[in-house]
């Protein structure tokens, strides 16, 4: 599997996003990551920034993935959410403008999202992720 846990360093790699708007969302994003998950984040790869971990089974064989991550790139922020969960499309329902992919959801800007919502979306991704 190509995206696992790393030693790099999350702050120099959110240092680095160019757009400002982009960095502070990533920094917040990251400090609720953070507070809803109880566990640092750490980087995922070279652009996933995850908190907690869990095991799945693929092939035969048992990988690992973060429980809850994101990534800040260029166009959008993209989170990486479980793929099902109860909660789920209620949240995005009342989220704000997002697109959605198949465990992603893709953040233009936080200012323009309900902050609450987002939360109890992570928080209820997490526990699901979890079981």
């Amino acid at each position: 599997m190509k995206t696992q846990v790393s030693d790099a360093d999350v702050d120099a790699f959110l240092g680095g996003v160019t757009d400002p708007g982009r960095r502070a969302d990533a920094h917040a994003i990251r400090a609720l990551y953070e507070r809803v998950s109880g566990e640092p984040a750490r980087m995922w790869g070279a652009s996933i920034v995850g908190c907690g971990e869990y095991a799945y089974r693929t092939g035969g064989k048992e990988q690992r993935m973060c429980a809850i991550g994101f990534s800040p790139r260029k166009a959008e922020t993209v989170l990486y959410l479980a793929l099902d969960f109860p909660e789920r499309e209620g949240l995005l329902g009342q989220l704000g403008p997002h697109r959605t992919g198949v465990g992603c959801v893709y953040l233009k800007r936080l200012d323009k999202v309900d902050g609450a919502v987002l939360e109890a979306l992570v928080a209820a991704s997490l526990t699901a992720t979890r079981g």
